[in-house]
C-alpha cells in the first residue's frame, strides 16, 4: 500500500466507475510526501523539505527590498518520476525509488544550505528563486535521473519551479467574495447568497533573464495584477460582467483570460473556494501539483 499503489487503486475505481473527466490522481499521505499520478500515467513521487537562510539579490534596480540582506524559511519539494527510475521495470510498483532515497540525496544540500547566507555559495551569487531551483537541478539530477521538477518555496505565497528546461513562478493570493449560483436547482443552496475565502494562485511561464535571476518579478506580478483583483475581492461575482455563473470553474476561466491581457506569461490558474476544493485552469503544461 504505497501512495503510488493507493493512487493507482483509486484511479482504477474511478474508470470502473465511469467517473468522467478523470485526469490526474493525487495523494498526500503526509504534509512532507505524497504522490501525483498525471493524465499519462506517470507517478511523480514527491517530498518537502526545508532550511533557513539569508540572501540578497545584487542586480535588482536601486531601491528594490530585495537588494537589501534579508532572509526566508525556504521550503523545497523534489518531485521524481517513478516511471523513469533505472531498473524499474513495466509495469512493477515496488520500492526502486522511495522517499528515504530522496532524503538521503537531500541531507547533503540541507548541512549546505541551512543557516547559511545563499550569496557566499558557488553559483548562486544571484539567488533568486528561480536559480536557486536550477542550482538544485544541476546537483541532484546526476544522482537522481528520475528527477522530474524542484520546487522552491520563497515564502508561503510565492516560489518557482524548474523541470531542466522551463521556469515557472506563481503568486498566490486571498480573496473574500460573495457569490450566489444562478444555474443551480431552484431551491438549491447554492442560489442563497453565500461567500468564500478563495486561495487564488497565479503561474506564470517565461525565460530567466539572465542579468536579473528571474522570470518575472513577484512584486510586478502583484502590481500589475491588482486592479483585477479589486474587481473580485470584497465583492459579489455573481456581478462580474461577462460572466456567465461564479462556479469556481468559470471564475477560474475569467481570472486566467483577464490576467493575461496585463501578464501574458501566465498561463495556469488555480482557484480553491475551500481547503482541497476548487478548480485548476491551464492555458499550457499544468507544471506540478502543488501540495496542500
Amino acid at each position: 500500500p504505497t501512495d503510488e499503489n493507493l493512487a493507482r487503486w483509486v484511479r482504477a475505481r474511478l474508470r470502473a466507475a465511469g467517473v468522467p473527466g478523470r485526469t490526474q490522481v493525487a495523494v498526500q499521505s503526509t504534509r512532507h510526501s505524497g504522490v501525483d499520478l498525471t493524465a499519462d500515467d506517470h507517478a511523480h513521487l514527491w517530498r518537502r523539505y526545508s532550511f533557513q537562510a539569508a540572501h540578497q539579490l545584487p542586480n535588482v534596480p536601486a531601491g528594490h527590498q530585495c537588494g537589501r540582506m534579508h532572509g526566508h524559511g525556504f521550503e523545497v519539494i523534489l518531485h521524481a518520476d517513478t516511471d523513469l527510475q533505472p531498473g524499474h521495470p513495466a509495469g512493477a510498483r515496488d520500492f526502486v525509488l522511495d522517499y528515504d532515497h530522496l532524503d538521503a540525496l537531500w541531507a547533503p544540500l540541507h548541512a549546505e544550505l541551512d543557516h547559511a547566507c545563499l550569496n557566499d555559495l558557488p553559483g548562486l551569487g544571484n539567488p533568486t528563486s528561480e536559480v536557486l531551483t536550477r542550482w538544485l537541478w544541476e546537483r541532484l539530477k546526476p544522482q537522481l535521473p528520475a528527477l522530474s521538477w524542484v520546487t522552491v518555496f520563497e515564502t508561503g505565497s510565492s516560489g518557482s519551479n524548474y523541470d531542466g528546461e522551463h521556469f515557472r513562478i506563481w503568486k498566490e493570493f486571498t480573496l473574500d467574495s460573495a457569490l450566489t449560483l444562478r444555474q443551480a436547482p431552484g431551491d438549491h443552496r447554492l442560489r442563497r447568497l453565500h461567500g468564500h475565502t478563495y486561495t487564488l494562485r497565479l503561474h506564470l511561464c517565461a525565460p530567466l533573464h539572465e542579468v536579473l535571476g528571474w522570470t518575472v518579478d513577484f512584486g510586478d506580478v502583484k502590481a500589475l495584477f491588482n486592479p483585477i483583483f479589486k474587481r473580485l475581492d470584497h465583492h459579489p461575482l455573481h456581478e462580474i460582467e461577462g460572466l456567465a455563473d461564479a462556479d469556481t470553474g468559470n471564475v477560474a476561466r475569467w481570472i486566467l483570460a483577464q490576467a493575461r491581457t496585463v501578464l501574458p506569461q501566465v498561463d495556469r490558474v488555480d482557484l480553491e473556494e475551500t481547503r482541497g476544493c476548487g478548480a485548476i485552469v491551464c492555458a499550457g503544461p499544468a507544471g506540478p501539483a502543488l501540495p496542500v
